[in-house]
């Protein structure tokens, strides 16, 4: 089999075959999300999925319809060190395209104020993740010189900001005095992400 291409069988033998095998790894309605990282199966090649920035779902160019089948799809899916996503199961790991992160924060909630605030997101999927040491933000800039904050969901998995969220999350920022220069931060559950220099932000925002 040419490296990229599926089994004709297994698992590119379609969509509802991959569903049923993501809904055994995954155990049914009720469960915790399954122990991806600790799998290992083969690599059994790429399938003609695609998660869109916007957080839309698409198999074979057409959007899944579906929101059960994107959040059992999602409970398996795993970013490994190569950079690559993948769907994975105890007996097979697919690769997928992820266009930029593979989930979408959408929603926020703040909790005090300070030292003391903490933020909560809640993705397109319904995952609540709330940003600290353990689930970090970072931040990219755009070619227009605009923020793209992430935040860690599971493993290697992102949550990409929606542009609306980005701009509540940056309005919660303040400056601070990190190794003696002034940094333009964010706090949640009792860390600080540094977001960029201050004068920076204020060339970006002039």
């Amino acid at each position: 089999m040419a490296s990229g291409e599926t089994n004709a069988s297994n698992p590119g033998d379609g969509l509802a075959a991959l569903m049923a095998r993501a809904r055994d790894a995954a155990g049914g309605e009720g469960r915790g999300l399954p122990p991806v990282e600790r799998w290992n199966p083969p690599f059994c090649g790429d399938i003609d999925m695609e998660i869109k920035a916007d957080g839309r779902w698409f198999y074979m160019g057409t959007p899944i319809g579906r929101p059960a089948l994107v959040r059992l799809f999602s409970t398996v899916l795993r970013k490994d060190e190569d950079g690559k996503t993948y769907l994975v199961t105890p007996v097979e790991k697919v690769g997928i395209r992820v266009s930029d992160a593979p989930f979408l924060a959408v929603e926020m909630s703040v909790e005090g104020e300070g030292e003391n605030q903490v933020l909560t997101v809640r993705t397109q999927l319904g995952d609540l993740v709330t940003i600290d040491a353990d689930h970090p933000l970072r931040f990219a800039t755009t070619d227009e010189g605009g923020l793209k904050p992430y935040v860690t969901v599971r493993g290697r998995l992102e949550a990409l900001f929606s542009r609306a969220l980005t701009q509540d999350l940056v309005g919660l920022g303040e400056v601070l005095t990190l190794d003696g220069r002034d940094m333009f931060c964010l706090r949640s559950g009792g860390a600080v992400f540094s977001v960029m220099a201050a004068d920076e932000l204020e060339r970006l925002s002039a």
